[in-house]
């Protein structure tokens, strides 16, 4: 493999950089539609892995993942849609993505 290029293969994505190789467990769907939650403000810490136990939060389950929790702030109460596929691109928040993931 070059740098630059990445391979799937049974659960785990390997990625090529220039200063060497990377290997990364695949993201687990943990559910195929959002969570919707209202949340104080304040530090919270989402889990992009989807091993967590305490979904949609990190519970450090991602150790030796590759993979790591995505920090949000929020600095006011509000009812937001968490993503649950772990496939967002607006992650931590749902964009819909989970609608074009394969069954």
């Amino acid at each position: 493999m070059r740098a630059g290029t990445t391979e799937e293969n049974s659960g785990f994505r390997v990625e090529v950089a220039a200063y060497g190789l990377s290997i990364m467990e695949d993201r687990i769907i943990c559910d195929r539609k959002p969570q919707l939650m209202t949340l104080a403000a304040g530090d919270y810490w989402w889990c992009s892995c989807g091993r967590s136990k305490t979904q949609p939060f990190c519970d450090g389950s991602h150790k030796g993942t590759g993979l790591a929790p995505v920090k949000f702030t929020l600095t006011e109460e509000k009812t937001v849609a968490m993503c649950a596929c772990k496939h967002s691109g607006k992650e931590p928040f749902c964009d819909g993505s989970h609608a074009k993931l394969p069954e």
